[in-house]
């Protein structure tokens, strides 16, 4: 009797014994995968501007429109840093009650299953005023020190660009490039500074067109970049087929190609309108007429390249900025493109109609058909009459690195 209730507890032991094992074996994945999970999970970073601020809510806006509700955690480690910082070094703790609309802030921390919300756990900041200051400082740095033109030769072993500058027909500029030279290069579908990507020299291509600052030699036939910012622009000219304002886009059928392209116009898009008798005098330029002091009137660029020599297309002597961005000066003769761009009135797509003749500058679209408009100048008739190719060389050649970046260079999310 005694050894069967030994038995039996025995028994009852093992039965015990193996249920508990196998309950553990059971568990003891599911855990390890949640600690894997949690181990593996990775917090997430959201770059923006501030949008609106609650207490410890704030809403943020990145570059391509969407917003992310940040909830800062009471525990946050808050840092300040300086425009174009990189670095967390130096950084100084702020409180979160000086943080104000339109500064430019980087979230990071966990995210919640919808996506659209955010427990930050860091913030790290630049003033929105910080960031204003540096953009017109380098805005006037850029007028003051910049050049462009079309690219004619890149050198990547030797480090350099050799572009044509437009202040003469022959007139070259040898840009030498290091290795703290910032290169960026229009992103595709962009028309903003703020959204240029890092490049590389070996990516830039004859052809180009391209804006560099920097410090010039003493014999002006060379500048060594500080910044160099490139893009391969599409230059059209053709009537209008349709306008399309709730889509925010024009058809026209390019007199080149004889081919319908639909032109995406963005909210840092230039839609100008000529005044008829500016665009009678530019006309009368690009068709050699003689000025009403008798002088010879062939506007410099007529008929040349693209961004070669089209009055706009500055060595950068002269600091001829629009208010959008660092612009070409002026070049070898005639007035400056830019400048009349900057008085023409602007206008929108609801006043443009089928049939109106315009130019475009425009950074290539994702299909072949299709492009996002920098600037568009309707009221061109003349222009184009007198010259296609020297109209499309003026306007191209006064390309300026206007968009939302205003200048760029201050606008960096923090790093």
């Amino acid at each position: 009797m005694l050894f069967t209730r030994v038995q039996s507890r025995v028994t009852g032991f093992v039965f015990c014994f193996v249920f508990c094992a196998a309950v553990l074996a059971g568990l003891l994945p599911l855990a390890a995968t949640a600690q894997d999970a949690a181990a593996t999970a990775k917090p997430v970073t959201f770059l923006g501007t501030v949008q609106t601020l609650s207490g410890n809510s704030i809403t943020v806006k990145n570059d391509a429109g969407a917003t992310m509700q940040v909830t800062v955690e009471d525990d946050a480690r808050l840092l300040r840093i300086e425009p174009g910082q990189k670095t967390l070094a130096g950084a100084s703790p702020f409180s979160l009650s000086d943080l104000q609309a339109g500064d430019r802030v980087m979230a990071r921390g966990s995210a919640n299953p919808d996506g659209k919300s955010l427990a930050a756990n860091m913030l790290v900041a630049i003033k929105g005023a910080d960031i204003a200051q540096k953009q017109e400082h380098e805005r006037e740095d850029w007028q003051k020190n910049g050049t462009g033109g079309l690219v004619k030769a890149v050198d990547a072993a030797a480090g350099t660009v050799t572009i044509s500058t437009g202040t003469g027909a022959t007139r070259t500029l040898v840009i030498h490039v290091t290795p703290t030279t910032v290169i960026r290069r229009y992103a595709p579908g962009s028309v903003k500074f703020d959204q240029a990507i890092k490049s590389t020299l070996d990516q830039i291509k004859p052809g180009d067109q391209l804006r560099a600052r920097g410090s010039k030699g003493a014999d002006g036939a060379t500048l060594d970049a500080v910044e160099i910012v490139s893009g391969n622009f599409l230059n059209l000219a053709g009537p209008i087929q349709a306008v399309n304002a709730d889509a925010s886009t024009i058809t026209l059928t390019d007199t080149a190609t004889k081919k319908p392209v639909v032109i995406t116009v963005t909210p840092d898009s230039e839609v100008k309108k000529l005044d008829p008798a500016v665009a009678q005098r530019i006309a009368a330029r690009l068709s050699g007429a003689k000025r009403p002091d008798g002088a010879s009137g062939g506007a410099a660029g007529a008929g040349s390249a693209p961004g070669a020599g089209g009055p706009g297309a500055s060595g950068g002597d002269h600091p001829a900025g629009g208010p959008r961005g660092p612009g070409a000066g002026p070049g070898g003769g005639g007035p400056d493109f830019q400048q009349v761009l900057a008085r023409a009135p602007s206008v929108t797509l609801k006043d443009l109609q089928k049939g109106n003749m315009i130019i475009v500058v425009a950074t290539e679209g994702q299909s072949p058909q299709s492009a996002t408009a920098i600037t568009v100048v309707a009221g061109v008739e003349p222009m184009l009459q007198a010259s296609t190719s020297g109209s499309q060389a003026m306007l191209s050649s006064s390309w300026n690195l206007g968009g939302g970046g205003e200048g760029g260079g201050g606008g960096e999310a923090p790093q």
